[in-house]
């Protein structure tokens, strides 16, 4: 928790208000969604999941250790949905985040401040070391969010995942625990406050720059 975001597990009764946001930005949100690929020859088709069967998904691998599935609120309503999946321990001990948001409060720190929480979790209580975000190289939304926490980037994966109907490139962004020793939430705080402070200065300096204008042309 974060003020007004929470993460907190995804619930069965979340059905609801999950179903209805997710309809609500279907156009925002169907360009980076994951989907099925076409069956082998033969095969019969994969279905998607219903709410139910996703949320028990989630659960088992939760269960399993391989995954952390989350909802996040802002502002006591539920807005979008974060995950850490592939899990892995032994001498990898790591995990990737995968999130989607309500456009509605896309732009105001939610998605920043939900991935912060994440992967403080994930580095200082869980014991992972490495956390990877993959995005299509088009989604500028989604790069911002790492851009602003600093993720390393690590480069291209060619047709990594099956997004929006095809076999789709992705760019890699990561971080490992000596990266962000104060935390990842904290470092994120602090970058909000300097660029703060700095749109202060330039208002400032533009005010000053207007009273000295101001000024001459009175004394013309």
């Amino acid at each position: 928790m974060d003020g007004d975001i929470v993460l907190r597990p995804i619930k069965m009764r979340d059905q609801r208000t999950w179903r209805e946001v997710n309809r609500r930005n279907r156009d925002w949100l169907r360009p980076w969604e994951a989907t099925i690929p076409p069956p082998a020859p033969g095969a019969p088709p994969i279905q998607r999941p219903t709410y139910r069967q996703m949320v028990r998904h989630l659960r088992a691998e939760a269960n399993a250790g391989r995954m952390l599935p989350f909802v996040i609120e802002y502002e006591g309503r539920l807005v979008g949905q974060l995950t850490v999946a592939g899990i892995t321990w032994g001498s990898m001990c790591s995990g990737h985040v995968g999130y989607w948001v309500d456009q509605s409060v896309a732009g105001r720190g939610v998605m920043p401040t939900s991935v912060a929480l994440a992967v403080d979790h994930c580095f200082r209580t869980v014991g992972l070391h490495r956390m990877e975000v993959c995005i299509r190289p088009e989604n500028t939304p989604s790069r911002r969010v790492v851009e602003k926490l600093g993720f390393r980037s690590e480069g291209l994966r060619p047709r990594y995942l099956h997004i929006d109907g095809g076999w789709r490139d992705h760019l890699v962004f990561a971080l490992t625990a000596e990266e962000v020793p104060e935390g990842l939430l904290n470092r994120w705080h602090q970058s909000r406050r300097l660029a703060a402070q700095e749109q202060e200065r330039e208002r400032h300096q533009q005010d000053r720059g207007q009273g000295i204008a101001q000024d001459h042309e009175q004394q013309k």
